[in-house]
């Protein structure tokens, strides 16, 4: 598929994408694996203008880095050329399993 065709209201192609990669680039200081794998990103929506929402968790409320994660998340989908403005919301409903996690995220922390 060419990026035109992948192109929707005005969008910049695949930013989502964009914004995916740079949140697989975020992780839990605790943890080898990325907050994406690990199920900690609960959605992603790319609006008109090139606004970005994130709807994310933490492994738990009481997580060491509650307020250093959010922030990185948002500084790096920021930072991604195009995105006009970026929001981070944190949220404990649903509360995060291990379940959540990727088969990657499980293999490479042991749980398969």
């Amino acid at each position: 598929m060419s990026d035109t065709q992948q192109e929707t209201k005005g969008s910049i192609p695949n930013l989502r994408d964009k914004v995916l990669d740079a949140i697989k680039t975020v992780y839990d200081p605790e943890i080898p694996v990325d907050i994406y794998e690990l199920g900690l990103i609960y959605e992603i929506n790319v609006y008109p203008l090139n606004n970005v929402y994130v709807l994310m968790t933490l492994t738990s409320p009481s997580c060491p880095s509650a307020e250093e994660i959010p922030g990185e998340v948002e500084a790096k989908v920021k930072a991604i050329q195009g995105v006009n403005d970026v929001r981070v919301e944190l949220t404990f409903d649903p509360p995060y399993t291990q379940e959540m996690m990727s088969e990657a995220a499980k293999l490479e922390l042991g749980f398969m």
